[in-house]
């Protein structure tokens, strides 16, 4: 769901000291090394820029970097010493997410040949320091990444500031529409829809549900029998919403539901939606199937008119592109409270994503108790077991907080014969207790992200670029630790905030 290919322009820092012979060879080394990162299978392509070695080329090709409508971020190295006076005006104007990659041309040093040559030209030991200093003399906020770019552990802490990136972009431009307002007397889906465009970029809109209703019913009937056929080639469909089946014409209702919804999304240039079930008009079911089918194709979703959760699995999605594993709303709903065996049993009503699952879901149709609408279809699956993080994201007034923990996905201890809906069973770190004291101490919403795609550090990455508070819950954190960092977390946002 992106129209263009992201990219990361490499900016390689030096100076006119050297002469035109050693520039030339720095030019040679750093389009080199651009090389073998884009070749390392990042998640954006890098694009090499000519060497930089005054303040104005500096400046120039920054302002051109936050133009330039495919650049999501830069990498800054130095190949030799760059006096970091020329950098200070471009960073200070620096709008795309930084990132300083302290490396050099070749790991192994020549020991037998090294003369002074050889010192001035790879001295990215010595000009990376420099530079460091001016970044963090101007504040800009930057991660950096320390090593050989041979070595998979520096290309997979590169990677994920490019998935960070990459999100962080999309949402600059991102369109969310919200059918209908949030569930009534529900607090943790309010929101600063303003604070959140300044902050996150994304611009949330409500649209009329009498608006999609009446995209449904003007969905021809071929079209919405086409893609009810298409769906019994996909999943193992209930015998009653076959074609020729006593429920099937439910089935082609669901596919004029999601016919509608891509439309209706696609005109508006929007990445992401919610539903609420108070808030149906005319619409006969609950949209459920055209949910999970949207939010597989990329678009964030969030239930009940939680438009922050829509927005945070949209960035999840963009993290994850490419990736084994999947994103998806998620809600933790019960527990399993037996002492040594304690799990968390997610789900939602009917939406939950099967990019969370390898296998083949099936596609049913049951009663819901709530809404007041006709039954509803859905996929039923179980999430891939694995490594996945939970992610929720809660306006705290004066800013928004991102809790995230760490989890361990894993199979339902027995089969759930009687629960007719897609669903996810974990583990979270450090142990059950202290995950679901934190998460409450941090006042994190009931509505999350599960996704399987990205770990910690891509967020970690994002919290940094997009400047919000990130409460992170994971091996080694205890409920004292992190009230603690609550605390200080709070003190930090309201004097960098400062007030608007």
């Amino acid at each position: 769901m992106t129209n263009s290919e992201p990219e990361l322009w490499f900016l390689t820092g030096s100076q006119e000291l050297y002469g035109p012979d050693t520039l030339e060879q720095v030019a040679v080394d750093s389009r080199g090394l651009a090389r073998q990162l884009d070749q390392a299978g990042l998640a954006a392509k890098v694009v090499w820029r000519p060497v930089l070695v005054s303040k104005e080329a500096i400046l120039k090709t920054i302002q051109e970097a936050n133009a330039a409508p495919n650049c999501v971020g830069v990498i800054a190295w130095m190949h030799t010493f760059s006096p970091a006076k020329m950098w200070l005006a471009g960073l200070a104007a620096l709008q795309v997410p930084l990132l300083h990659l302290h490396t050099q041309v070749a790991d192994a040093l020549p020991w037998a040949t090294i003369d002074m040559d050889f010192m001035n030209l790879h001295q990215s030991a010595h000009g990376d320091r420099e530079f460091a200093y001016a970044v963090a003399r101007v504040g800009a906020p930057t991660k950096a990444v320390v090593g050989s770019v041979r070595d998979p552990r520096v290309i997979g802490r590169v990677d994920a500031w490019a998935r960070a990136a990459a999100a962080h972009a999309d949402a600059q431009t991102a369109r969310l529409v919200r059918f209908g307002d949030n569930m009534r007397d529900v607090a943790v889906t309010e929101g600063d829809k303003v604070e959140a465009e300044l902050v996150f970029g994304a611009s949330v809109n409500t649209f009329g549900v009498t608006e999609l209703a009446d995209a449904v019913a003007a969905v021809p009937a071929a079209a919405a029998e086409a893609l009810a056929l298409e769906y019994e080639d996909l999943y193992q469909v209930a015998p009653e919403l076959r074609r020729g089946g006593e429920r099937h014409e439910s089935l082609v209702y669901g596919a004029m539901q999601e016919i509608a919804l891509q439309g209706f999304l696609e005109e508006r240039g929007a990445t992401a939606f919610t539903t609420n079930f108070e808030d149906l008009a005319a619409l006969r079911q609950l949209p459920g199937l055209a949910v999970q089918r949207l939010m597989a194709a990329g678009y964030g979703f969030g239930a009940e008119g939680d438009w922050k959760t829509a927005l945070l699995v949209r960035l999840a999605k963009v993290m994850g592109r490419g990736l084994p594993g999947g994103a998806s709303l998620m809600e933790d709903y019960t527990y399993n409270l037996v002492p040594g065996e304690e799990k968390t049993l997610g789900a939602h009503m009917l939406e939950v994503c099967p990019s969370l699952t390898t296998a083949q879901p099936t596609l049913e149709i049951h009663p819901l108790g709530i809404g007041g609408r006709e039954d509803p279809v859905r996929l039923v699956f179980d999430a891939d077991p694995g490594p996945a993080v939970v992610v929720g994201l809660a306006d705290m007034r004066d800013r928004f907080r991102l809790t995230l923990n760490t989890v361990e996905v894993v199979e339902p201890d027995a089969p759930l014969p009687k629960l007719p809906v897609a669903r996810a069973v974990w583990r979270g770190e450090p142990d059950f207790h202290t995950a679901a004291e934190c998460w409450l101490a941090a006042g994190a919403p009931h509505h999350t992200c599960l996704t399987t795609a990205v770990g910690l550090e891509v967020f970690q990455d994002y919290a940094t670029m997009a400047g919000v508070e990130l409460a992170v819950i994971t091996t080694g954190v205890t409920g004292w630790d992190f009230r603690r960092q609550l605390r200080w977390e709070q003190a930090y946002h309201r004097l960098a905030g400062g007030v608007r």
